[in-house]
């Protein structure tokens, strides 16, 4: 008998195990955007909400004191008597940052937590590649924190996916893992964008501070829980009567007898840490979704995540 919670696949070994066609097909229409007006600190090749003065003409606005007079349209000023300037739609570069949890916890489920986040970050990533978005990606456990910083175009993917398939699961924490890690990340960033987070958030720690790092420096913050079926729904993924149970994280076997009170109360608890993890999301005005490891990344995308505003 299979052992509970343990993932029936292989890890994926090849770009084309993180990205299958069916999931190449539907990324093929998509893009990554922010909720914010961002303003880049590079040129880049993404169509900002900004206004700014490119080449591509937008409105008008009323003339104001203070406002560059090579700006104004004489040829509305010589109709109406009044100035008027020429607003433009700007181009900007929008920066990704992609923060994957390597974690003991994430190395479990069926499906895997860990291959779940590393598909659903080659996805991601990929997508915004093909946009021309500036990418970065981290992962973080109790041995550190590795990046791989500032990788812009299609021709990139590979790399991108080279790295994904590299990663291991690390060493338990030592305390905040995730708040050390984002407060490594953040002095790295070029320039405001959006930064997603793809953990279980299980940890003890309350994860507003460390989200604070990010969300309060003006990224376009979104929190993606990812979960096995069988933390979601133990019962209903099969988990009952007598069961011997090892910490994920530490180590140590704990043997406990399932009932149906235990399986409400570990419910009520699990729902009341997704709900401090979406608290501290919103607090930082950022978005949170707890999506389990099982979930079609494709639906997902299509989905929740495109009308969450994620992408379009």
């Amino acid at each position: 008998m299979p052992s509970f919670g343990v993932d029936q696949l292989p890890p994926p070994k090849t770009i084309e195990d993180l990205l299958g066609p069916a999931l190449l097909a539907a990324m093929d229409s998509l893009e990554l955007t922010s909720r914010k007006v961002l303003a880049g600190r590079l040129h880049g090749d993404r169509r900002s909400k900004r206004r700014g003065f490119s080449i591509d003409f937008a409105d008008h606005r009323p003339y104001v004191a203070g406002d560059d007079l090579r700006y104004v349209d004489w040829n509305v000023y010589a109709r109406l008597d009044a100035l008027f300037l020429k607003l433009y739609l700007d181009e900007e570069d929008l920066s990704v940052l992609l923060v994957l949890d390597g974690s003991p916890s994430m190395d479990w489920g069926d499906p895997s937590k860990w291959t779940y986040a590393r598909r659903l970050a080659m996805a991601i990533g990929s997508i915004s590649l093909a946009s021309r978005h500036r990418v970065s990606i981290a992962s973080f456990s109790g041995d550190g924190v590795a990046q791989l910083r500032d990788l812009r175009g299609r021709g990139r993917t590979a790399e991108l996916g080279h790295w994904l398939l590299d990663r291991e699961i690390g060493s338990p924490a030592a305390g905040d893992e995730l708040g050390n890690a984002l407060r490594i990340l953040a002095p790295t960033r070029r320039g405001r964008g959006v930064a997603i987070v793809l953990s279980d958030f299980l940890g003890g720690e309350d994860p507003l501070p460390a989200l604070r790092v990010l969300g309060g420096g003006g990224d376009d913050l979104h929190c993606l829980q990812v979960l096995a079926p069988q933390e979601i729904d133990p019962g209903g993924q099969g988990m009952t009567g007598d069961v011997r149970l090892e910490d994920a994280e530490y180590g140590g076997p704990r043997e406990v007898t399932v009932t149906p009170a235990l399986l409400r109360a570990y419910r009520a608890r699990l729902d009341a840490r997704v709900q401090l993890v979406r608290d501290a999301a919103h607090g930082c005005g950022g978005t949170h979704l707890a999506v389990g490891s099982d979930t079609d990344i494709e639906s997902l995308l299509l989905g929740q995540l495109k009308s969450g505003g994620m992408v379009q």
